[in-house]
């Protein structure tokens, strides 16, 4: 990919450290550095983020389709007698994550799950200020969302997809503290590691969450995910056990993001080395790895 046209798979920190080496471009390329410099510029203006406000509106928009998708499949599912089951309940899950992580992705990072916010906080990926407006977004939109379920269905059937778990306490937290750590590692790798596919970023995450709900599911709702827990709960008044859908994705998430930073390891510095390339207008430009 080239700098004058740099899409949004590389990070604004990959840019910013590659103006530490512009005198590897200007070397390689021998470009005036107001050329180069424009580049950058221009680079770090395509890679740049909506502010904050937006952000965490994109946040609030898709916890808001997954609690109504999600628990609305559960609650479908109830009234009509088991016409989706758990696998068809597993799917719809993962569908909705998987298109809300290519529809806010760009735009927020698309945590859509506190917990995850919180892991990404602890390892230094998100401010903790943004990270503030990021959680009241996603419980104010999953709340809504649970409403707008409550509206519709107003005898509340399953609770309005509450998660209740069917086993003790203390297994149902061992259960959904693993399952956040699977899916927070398996985000970590996917969001926070250059080297690896991010195009199919959504898909493993949408993957990793159908696949928890599938075997999780009918142990403990497989939540993840305190706000998808928090909406059905206030709208249906179901809070059994709710301690256990905050602790158990909190820690979880946090276990799963610090266990991806302790086996990822540094890449090389040399993946930042550009490659100078012809344009098909004659000139020459600067292309940086993938």
């Amino acid at each position: 990919m080239y700098v004058y046209r740099l899409n949004r798979h590389l990070s604004i920190d990959t840019i910013a450290r590659c103006e530490n080496v512009l005198f590897v471009y200007n070397r390689l390329a021998r470009l005036p550095a107001d050329l180069v410099r424009r580049d950058l510029r221009r680079a770090h203006r395509v890679s740049a983020r909506p502010g904050l406000a937006r952000r965490a509106a994109a946040e609030g928009l898709a916890a808001y389709a997954l609690v109504f998708a999600g628990c609305g499949a559960i609650v479908a599912d109830a009234r009509y007698d088991g016409a989706l089951g758990v696998v068809g309940i597993a799917l719809v899950f993962g569908l909705i994550i998987m298109a809300m992580v290519y529809a806010t992705g760009h735009l927020s990072g698309a945590h859509i799950n506190p917990a995850v916010t919180i892991a990404f906080t602890l390892t230094r990926h998100l401010p903790a200020r943004d990270a503030a407006a990021y959680i009241g977004a996603q419980l104010a939109g999953a709340s809504l969302a649970a409403l707008s379920l409550l509206a519709v269905w107003t005898d509340k059937p399953a609770a309005l997809g509450a998660t209740v778990p069917t086993v003790g306490a203390g297994s149902a937290f061992a259960y959904e503290l693993v399952l956040t750590a699977i899916l927070m590692f398996v985000i970590m790798a996917v969001a926070t590691d250059t080297r690896a596919v991010g195009a199919g970023a959504a898909i493993a995450i949408g993957g990793a969450v159908g696949l928890d709900a599938l075997f999780g599911g009918p142990v403990t709702g497989a939540s993840m995910n305190p706000a998808r827990s928090l909406g059905p709960a206030l709208a249906a008044g179901e809070w059994t056990d709710f301690w256990l859908y905050v602790a158990g994705p909190v820690l979880g998430a946090a276990l799963g993001g610090l266990a991806y930073q302790l086996v990822r390891g540094e890449q090389a510095p040399e993946a930042l080395t550009p490659e100078v390339v012809p344009r098909a207008d004659g000139e020459r430009s600067l292309r940086l790895p993938a």
